[in-house]
């Protein structure tokens, strides 16, 4: 099965509590002094004990240097696209070109409707976030003078003038698990972002890299072109057999096999302390981009 090449990447996935929005932010620097690429948070508006995500996205993106930022997904029901686009390349523009973009079609619709979010069915939900892909994408291509215009069924742009355009490409991640949305990935995304432990098995990434490459070659593109990123957990400690259970090297042999097997080229570790943060940025991370380099030059 797939090893789609591509360079490897590891991130931080850290809990936006407000109780202790100093620690938030410390995180996020620990992160970066471990040689992290990424730090991702979880976007939940209707969440009382969570800083808003965007708000710190941006606070982090100023108060560190190298890192990308990224929402871990972006509640796309609660934020419209036409103001998203404009948000994220704003905040492109801001970090250097450190922002990336991950999207959800959406959950919890209870506590969506109550902020004053629109309910909608899982299938309604996937046909909001194909058209909001279109939309995002209208704004940034600000190279186009022409009005932007779409008359979608769940999204409306009539006439808006395009742009800012974002510092660089700008990856669209999408959260997805069932086959309607592995399609939409396939098709128009940049990179497909489940987590480990929603999956029932790994041989569920086979299933969905199987349906994301058939949908992306009927759609022109080469499955390379979209990046397989995975959230994951686990504990440091003695040798086991267990996944993600075991000293850093297991970790890193682990991480390699799944990279070699299943195509992943971004690891994002699930993690609320800086001795793990510090773990998987400094040994797991290099043992594992070593261990894959390495078969990679045997084959």
């Amino acid at each position: 099965m797939p090893d789609y090449g591509h360079d490897l990447t590891f991130g931080s996935f850290i809990t936006p509590a407000n109780a202790a929005p100093e620690q938030v932010l410390d995180l996020a620097r620990e992160s970066e002094y471990a040689g992290l690429d990424l730090v991702t948070f979880q976007d939940h508006p209707y969440q009382p004990g969570f800083l808003d995500t965007w708000t710190l996205l941006t606070y982090v993106a100023a108060r560190t240097e190298r890192v990308h930022v990224s929402a871990n997904v972006t509640n796309l029901p609660l934020r419209p696209p036409a103001v998203l686009a404009r948000a994220a390349a704003s905040l492109d523009l801001l970090s250097g070109g450190r922002f990336e973009l991950g999207l959800g079609a959406g959950a919890f619709w209870d506590a969506v409707e109550a902020m004053g979010g629109r309910r909608l069915t899982p299938a309604q939900a996937v046909d909001a976030l194909d058209e909001a892909i279109d939309v995002i994408r209208g704004f940034w291509d600000a190279g186009n003078t022409g009005r932007f215009r779409v008359d979608g069924t769940y999204y409306q742009v009539n006439g808006a003038k395009r742009g800012p355009a974002p510092a660089h490409d700008i990856g669209i991640w999408l959260g997805a698990y069932k086959p309607r949305m592995l399609r939409l990935v396939g098709t128009k995304a940049d990179g497909w972002l489940p987590s480990l432990s929603y999956l029932q098995s790994l041989d569920q990434l086979d299933e969905g890299n199987a349906i994301i490459d058939e949908a992306a070659l009927a759609a022109g593109r080469e499955p390379g072109a979209v990046r397989r990123l995975l959230n994951i957990g686990g504990r440091f400690g003695p040798p086991g057999d267990r996944l993600l259970s075991g000293p850093p090297r297991q970790w890193a042999e682990q991480l390699a096999a799944i990279s070699l097997r299943y195509g992943i080229g971004t690891y994002i570790v699930m993690a609320d302390d800086p001795v793990t943060l510090r773990t998987f940025g400094q040994e797991v991370a290099p043992e594992t981009r070593r261990l894959v380099a390495a078969e990679r030059a045997g084959r």
